[in-house]
């Protein structure tokens, strides 16, 4: 059984899940900014450049999980 869900930033927890109910699991990840992890810098978390990067990335993803799925043998 194949099960396709749109997850977030908590797809490890999720896959977990899933695997211990015996589902088969294929995880993909768009990366859409970077990570500040000085907490002294002046750089913020932008959540317009996350959106602008999914926007600009999308056709690609949506071929890529298309070609994905036309491979899958049920």
């Amino acid at each position: 059984m194949y099960n396709f869900q749109s997850t977030g930033m908590s797809t490890t927890h999720e896959v977990i899940i899933a695997r211990h109910m015996g589902m088969k699991v294929f995880g993909i990840s768009l990366i859409t900014n970077e990570c500040v992890l000085d907490c002294d810098s002046d750089d913020k978390a932008n959540h317009l450049e996350v959106l602008a990067v999914g926007k600009e990335r999308a056709l690609a993803v949506q071929k890529l999980i298309s070609q994905l799925i036309s491979k899958i043998e049920i």
